[in-house]
């Protein structure tokens, strides 16, 4: 099932919600810059966009340090996902990734009939050498991980990504999605090589750069398999108003550094109250923080609570992660409004 937008519950509700805390969007918005950026890209809204992307492109290719022909844009990375899956799964391929990671993948490979094989988490980690010794006997077209991850906000060392992607059968291309590479530590993101023909980098602009709404992401690959995508892809699928946004805001560099300050001070108030309620925050690498409350029913019946009171989070859709739910971390102001509702919401669960 898809997931249900908070939107959705608002309409079920009849009222609107007090604080979006579940879809990993950045609450801090967007930078002034892009903002600015945007508006005055739809004074020109009644032309098409720049298909190829070529200045934004440009920008990217020049800040990884790899060619224009080595980076492809598209409207998020969920449809980076379905041209990746369409592109190289036939029905019947074989394709590998983690039993609870991001489902959005999944779709996409049953849509286009692949064989979806999945690895339990070990440790609220992906387990990279249960993935490892699955593909080598599978010998998937794709291979999905995350890193740092989403759901439980987890991460491998770049060190380890490398010895896993070094060891793929030949035939198989690592999806390496890095959608919260902002707020990863150093060691925890590899070396951006675009020579490499079995590894895609995917990266967004919805999570530090608070552009969840504009659908702009992209994807660094060798340059013969962008060159396979631009066959497939929609051209227009990434509008002007998101370019021009993107554009500035990657130039808006400090805006970026203070949103992943303020997130990593978030983490730590969190850690912290969550140690005084009796709940365990788990490590986290990304703008959300999976807070484990012990099992699959109180994890339910908190963000229920949490959700009668106005408060939208999210959990793990499957076992042993569904004992967690997850929170975005906004602002100081939207952070000490939920520790007062989660302490309250918290105590009716363990009565």
């Amino acid at each position: 099932m898809p997931f249900v937008p908070p939107e959705a519950l608002e309409r079920r509700a009849g009222s609107e919600l007090i604080l979006r805390a579940g879809a990993n969007e950045s609450n801090f918005g967007a930078s002034p810059s892009a903002r600015e950026a945007m508006c005055r890209a739809v004074e020109k809204v009644h032309w098409y966009n720049d298909p190829e992307g070529f200045e934004l492109r440009g920008e990217l290719a020049r800040r990884h340090g790899v060619s224009r022909e080595e980076i492809v844009l598209g409207s998020g990375i969920d449809e980076l996902l379905g041209l990746f899956v369409r592109l190289f799964v036939e029905p019947g391929d074989g394709v590998l990734t983690s039993l609870g990671a991001y489902p959005t993948f999944n779709y996409h490979v049953e849509g286009y009939g692949g064989m979806l094989q999945k690895v339990a988490y070990r440790d609220d980690c992906e387990d990279l050498q249960a993935l490892a010794l699955a593909a080598e006997k599978i010998g998937p077209k794709l291979v999905y991980v995350a890193n740092p991850d989403n759901p439980m906000g987890t991460w491998h060392s770049a060190a380890n990504i490398e010895a896993f992607s070094s060891g793929l059968p030949s035939g198989s291309l690592l999806l390496l999605d890095e959608a919260y590479a902002d707020f990863a530590p150093i060691d925890a993101i590899p070396r951006i090589d675009g020579a490499r023909r079995n590894v895609v980098r995917l990266r967004t602009f919805s999570k530090a750069h608070g552009m969840a709404g504009a659908r702009i992401g992209y994807a660094i690959c060798h340059r013969k398999i962008g060159a396979a995508l631009d066959k497939v892809r929609n051209h227009f699928a990434v509008n002007r108003v998101a370019q021009a946004g993107a554009l500035a805001s990657l130039r808006d560099e400090s805006f970026v550094h203070s949103v992943v300050e303020q997130v990593a001070e978030g983490r730590r108030e969190y850690g912290e109250v969550a140690s005084e309620i009796g709940v365990v925050a788990l490590p986290s690498a990304t703008n959300f923080i999976a807070l484990d409350v012990g099992t699959s029913e109180r994890a339910r019946a908190l963000v229920a609570g949490l959700l009668a009171r106005g408060v939208f989070v999210r959990m793990p859709g499957v076992a042993p992660l569904d004992r967690c739910i997850r929170v975005t971390i906004g602002p100081a102001s939207e952070r000490r409004f939920f520790v007062e509702v989660l302490r309250q919401e918290w105590r009716k669960v363990l009565l």
